[in-house]
């Protein structure tokens, strides 16, 4: 059974940076693609970034965080990083980390009916 374990939310001010890292176990997490996404009080799941298993220059960003967060992946630690700079107080929410096997290396995943594992989540305060 995938286990998915996500670390490093926090409370921090408008412009600062977080890392969130998402530790996965109970497979072969290379032959996983991988998400983020994210809920705020009252708002559905956004996706915001997401990751082949591969990891390689193939990955997906919403418009509303292009440009200030960067996903990726190390393999030979099981685990997803969302590296989150310039954050702004409309960034809150509660940070979620998915998964998902993929049969083919290239393959994105862009929806969250895509995915079958997750974790428990990690909250995000960005204060004004």
């Amino acid at each position: 059974q995938v286990q998915l374990v996500e670390s490093g939310g926090g409370l921090v001010q408008a412009g600062g940076s977080l890392r969130l890292s998402c530790a996965s176990s109970g497979a072969t997490f290379s032959t996983y693609a991988a998400g983020w996404f994210r809920q705020a009080p009252g708002s559905q799941h956004d996706l915001i970034a997401a990751i082949t298993r591969s990891g390689s220059t193939n990955t997906y960003y919403a418009d509303f965080v292009k440009g200030r967060f960067t996903i990726s992946r190390d393999n030979a630690k099981n685990t997803v990083y969302l590296q989150m700079n310039s954050l702004k107080p409309e960034d809150t929410a509660v940070y979620y980390c998915a998964t998902r096997y993929s049969a083919v290396p290239g393959h994105l995943f862009l929806r969250g009916d895509d995915y079958d594992y997750w974790g428990q989540g990690t909250q995000v305060t960005v204060s004004s």
